[in-house]
């Protein structure tokens, strides 16, 4: 598949302070891409040099084989004639403009004809569901329908790519959940190459065809589908970040491996790939088999809280700890309400292992 994006070697720091460096990145055309990593760590930095409102310290911008910015030769494209719709996490729609005159305004600006202009504009909000509320201010909207009138704005000069700043980060959660999906079905109608970038890890998994995880210091750790980031992370640090992890420190002598100081062998018929004394193993909550019989590990509830629909465990196994949830109606039909004290034994439906060095870089788990 042909790649719509390309950077090269993008390095850009502010001052002191050294966001992006030798960042290479790659997006297919027609693909919905996500960058994703924590607040700080250079997404929108890397948005706003692709769309131009930033120039790089060095390195090269390529949009649809076209040089965009390349700090050897002197190149740069402006905003305005790099053929990209742009949403900002604060919609960023004309106060004193109507849902239409909002819409309208990139087509005003290149100047089409106005019955071109008003039969694209007419379209365009029906697709986004604002029919009846042409005429209203971004101040008689909600924020849903502000960001619908966003969308539609950046869609209605059929951008190339539509780059998406945090765009839901100011919604309500119900709102969030409802417009992702909208959001991917538009990609999916228009066909056209979306960049996301956010640090909300459930709408990265939703929406994406490929995610890219960055970490604090602006390096791409991990690109891969949503599968590949969750079922198969890279490292410690793309684990952790994608969700509530449990972490256990294990030992290993000769080709045995012992959770924590204790006695007590993992119960997994695969060990690592790789050399190492000490390992951890990470696995969800979801991946944790609880029960009574005398299999797998041996553990002692530290923890036991009804939730109404789960019953959530703290669990002690030889000095290391874990937490597990169990639907409630499961745990009472089978027997599985433990209390304070009681003893449980632990086996996993997977296990990720990773080399304890990796703890010094991604802190206190």
């Amino acid at each position: 598949m042909q790649d719509i994006i390309k950077l090269e070697g993008v390095c850009k720091a502010y001052g002191d302070h050294q966001v992006l460096k030798d960042l290479d990145l790659s997006i297919r055309k027609g693909e919905c891409f996500t960058m994703l990593g924590p607040s700080g760590c250079g997404k929108t930095v890397t948005i706003r040099l692709i769309a131009g409102h930033e120039v790089p310290d060095s390195g090269k911008i390529e949009i649809d084989d076209t040089v965009v910015a390349d700090s050897s030769t002197g190149a740069y494209i402006p905003p305005e004639r790099r053929g990209l719709g742009i949403v900002f996490q604060d919609y960023a729609v004309w106060p004193h403009m109507t849902v239409t005159q909002n819409i309208a305004y990139p087509l005003k600006m290149e100047k089409r004809p106005k019955a071109e202009i008003d039969k694209l504009v007419k379209a365009m909000i029906a697709t986004v569901g604002m029919e009846g509320l042409d005429k209203r201010l971004p101040s008689e909207l909600s924020g849903g329908q502000q960001q619908r009138v966003a969308l539609a704005r950046a869609l209605v000069a059929d951008p190339s790519v539509m780059l998406l700043d945090e765009p839901l980060s100011n919604l309500d959660a119900n709102l969030r959940e409802e417009m992702r999906f909208e959001i991917k079905a538009l990609q999916q109608r228009f066909g056209i190459t979306v960049l996301y970038v956010t640090h909300d890890q459930e709408v990265a998994l939703a929406i994406s065809d490929r995610i890219a995880i960055m970490d604090a210091n602006g390096r791409i750790r991990q690109t891969g589908t949503p599968y590949e980031i969750f079922e198969k992370p890279a490292d410690l640090f793309v684990f952790k970040f994608m969700g509530i992890a449990n972490f256990l420190a294990v030992r290993s002598e000769g080709d045995k491996y012992y959770v924590g100081t204790g006695t007590q062998e993992v119960p997994w018929p695969e060990g690592p790939a790789g050399t190492a004394e000490k390992w951890v193993v990470g696995f969800r909550p979801s991946d944790v088999e609880i029960g009574r019989e005398a299999k797998g590990l041996k553990g002692v509830i530290k923890r036991a809280n009804f939730l109404g629909s789960t019953m959530d465990y703290a669990i002690e196994i030889d000095g290391e700890h874990l937490r597990t949830e169990l639907v409630a109606h499961k745990a009472i039909s089978q027997d599985l309400m433990f209390q304070e004290g009681e003893e449980c034994y632990i086996t996993f439906k997977a296990l990720h292992w990773f080399d304890a060095k990796q703890l010094e870089e991604v802190g206190e788990l």
